[in-house]
């Protein structure tokens, strides 16, 4: 039958029922779908980008101080940064040396006076473990100076520094940067003076005009630079006695050890024991020893009479030696 011809009725007149076409069946998937029931996680694409980095390393401070108040303070102010940890605490400086070997810190925060085992004495062993910060309200200028001969990385004074100072402080300590609050600075600066106040009068004539002038002849005898001082003292002895020159006394008769002959140079220069511990870098209690070995052998009860004997300006009493 052609394609354009309608079916014929049925016998009751209705046109003879045809099937609807069906639709065609979709295509199939080229990846499955996933089984609901397989709850296993699927492994990561080798593209996804790996774990992310671990956060810095925090810097770990052990705080010594005996004073519980301080401590809880510094403990709060220094672990309340991202950056800082507090690990440990002590009391004095033996505590300090056992929790700084046994925690192994990236600075110590150290007090000075503290009972029992004070921080001068346990910095020695300090440092060769951890940097260490002098944090402490001691402000004398021969405690500055022997703490840092010792090796302290810096020295602040309380109430001189703000809470940020501080924490940069212990962070530049940690780097090897040394940091001073001013009344330190200024005991370290007046200690490597001497204590010798600076001479203040009117400035002197013609002050600045020294590269205009024409030099000055040289004066008759200029002592040679190999001349030490204990060669330069006597010329100094002699013109200070009136009534004539007096000879230059021949100091190998006393006996003086090389440390000896240091040490009374600088009595003659007029350097107090503490000043002279500081440039020889030993204790007063040594100095003290030196001292008391130099007058036996001089013959001498003080110091005046000590350095008179030795620039050679002491009476000559023919009874003693030399």
């Amino acid at each position: 039958m052609p394609d354009d011809v309608s079916p014929a009725p049925d016998r009751h007149g209705a046109a003879a029922h045809r099937p609807a076409p069906q639709h065609p069946s979709p295509p199939i998937p080229l990846t499955p779908a996933p089984d609901p029931r397989n709850t296993a996680i699927p492994s990561p694409s080798p593209f996804f980008p790996g774990p992310a980095a671990p956060a810095a390393e925090r810097l770990r401070v052990v705080v010594a101080d005996d004073n519980p108040v301080v401590r809880a303070g510094l403990g709060a102010l220094l672990s309340g940064r991202a950056d800082i940890q507090v690990v440990a605490e002590a009391a004095d400086g033996r505590e300090a040396y056992e929790r700084t070997l046994e925690h192994r810190p990236d600075v110590v925060l150290l007090d000075v006076r503290m009972p029992g085992v004070d921080g001068i004495s346990a910095l020695p062993h300090l440092v060769g473990i951890a940097p260490v910060l002098m944090l402490t309200y001691s402000r004398e200028s021969e405690i500055v100076h022997e703490a840092l001969r010792l090796g302290a990385g810096g020295y602040l004074v309380h109430g001189e520094f703000t809470a940020n100072q501080l924490v940069q402080a212990v962070r530049d300590t940690k780097d090897g940067r040394a940091n001073f609050t001013v009344t330190a600075a200024d005991a370290l600066l007046a200690h490597m003076r001497h204590g010798t106040p600076p001479q203040r009068g009117p400035l002197p004539e013609g002050l600045g005009s020294a590269l205009a002038t024409a030099p000055a002849p040289p004066p008759p005898h200029t002592a040679e630079p190999s001349e030490s001082l204990s060669q330069l003292q006597p010329v100094v002895g002699q013109s200070s006695v009136s009534g004539g020159s007096v000879s230059a006394p021949n100091r190998q008769l006393y006996g003086l050890s090389s440390r000896e002959v240091e040490v009374m140079d600088l009595i003659a220069s007029g350097m107090s024991n503490q000043q002279i511990a500081a440039t020889c870098f030993i204790s007063e209690k040594t100095v003290k020893n030196h001292i008391n070995r130099i007058f036996t052998k001089l013959h001498s009860a003080t110091r005046s009479e000590a350095i008179a004997h030795w620039l050679g300006t002491a009476p000559r009493n023919p009874g003693r030696q030399p």
